[in-house]
């Protein structure tokens, strides 16, 4: 399975975070970030370049102001001339800091974008990284139906024409919402957190066998569609096969790795007349007790040997 690698525009942050632009290199409708991470580069100003990371976006803010304001202007192009010439993607000066003329003669020399910020310094930082974690975030598109199911994000998985999509809607019927049908786009946010979507150019829609494509959100309302949610459960959906044992008390964990995240898996057997809607449910349910600590397969398990070692102390 491809991982797909992601990168964000320049001119995308500068729109998404009201960036003004103070000076444009020639190449900046093309540059891409590839790394979350932002930097200021303090150290950097005072000469020390070492484990310094170019693919980083720079921000400058009011103490690297300040001591720049210290130096006299020569001083001030040789800083500016030796921090530009590592090529990194922009320099992002806030709180409305106009950039001094060396700042910009460098710029110029170097062809490097410099953009200008209003908010504060750690807020802008703190906000970019975010939007950048979850925008480079590692991804994978499985083949299923994600549903939220009270609260809890339901990847349906199985093969094709079991009957993925005609579960979704019933579960549609019963209040619940569609993230995804056909087509789910994972990210990996954290360490142990995967969120789901749909691609954009079949978000809202389910393809039912028979009937043809419906659209969730005009025909159900827009309550009835979600645009992302947490995967928390996977729900492996399979012919029932009297040759297979399956577990009839919930003692075995199952999961499911996705990008290097064990999610909680049920792996159900259908037959006609089942009603699958409802046994989704109750898994999303299950699924959300287990996490809040409480697992009636082994309350069930503990009471029954108590019954046995209560008989046999009897019989004895």
């Amino acid at each position: 399975m491809v991982i797909d690698t992601y990168s964000v525009p320049l001119t995308t942050i500068a729109k998404e975070f009201d960036l003004q632009v103070a000076f444009a290199s020639t190449d900046y409708p093309s540059i891409r970030l590839t790394v979350a991470d932002v930097a200021r580069p303090g150290l950097q100003l005072a000469g020390y370049f070492d484990h310094f990371e170019p693919m980083r976006l720079q921000v400058l803010g009011n103490v690297e102001t300040s001591y720049l304001e210290k130096l006299t202007e020569q001083e001030r192009t040789v800083v500016f001339d030796r921090l530009f010439a590592y090529k990194f993607p922009a320099l992002v000066i806030a709180r409305n800091i106009q950039p001094g003329a060396e700042c910009i003669a460098m710029a110029k020399k170097h062809n490097i974008t410099v953009l200008r910020s209003s908010e504060t310094t750690s807020t802008l930082i703190s906000s970019i990284i975010t939007y950048l974690r979850a925008a480079l975030a590692p991804r994978i598109t499985r083949h299923g139906v994600l549903m939220e199911v009270y609260g809890e994000g339901v990847l349906l998985i199985g093969e094709s024409g079991i009957g993925k999509s005609e579960a979704a809607v019933e579960l549609l019927k019963r209040g619940h919402r569609l993230i995804a049908d056909d087509a789910v786009e994972i990210r990996k946010v954290s360490g142990g957190s995967l969120i789901g979507t749909a691609p954009e150019l079949i978000r809202n829609y389910v393809e039912l066998r028979g009937i043809g494509i419906i659209n969730v959100a005009k025909l159900f309302g827009m309550g009835a569609v979600k645009a992302e949610n947490e995967v928390n459960l996977v729900v492996n959906i399979v012919p029932w096969n009297t040759q297979e044992v399956y577990d009839r008390l919930g003692l075995e964990d199952q999961y499911m790795e996705i990008l290097g995240v064990k999610i909680p898996m049920n792996t159900i057997p259908i037959t006609p007349g089942r009603n699958l809607a409802v046994i989704l449910e109750v898994a999303a349910m299950n699924n959300r007790q287990r996490k809040m600590g409480y697992n009636p397969a082994l309350e069930f398990t503990d009471q029954i040997n108590r019954h046995f070692e209560q008989d046999m102390g009897k019989s004895s």
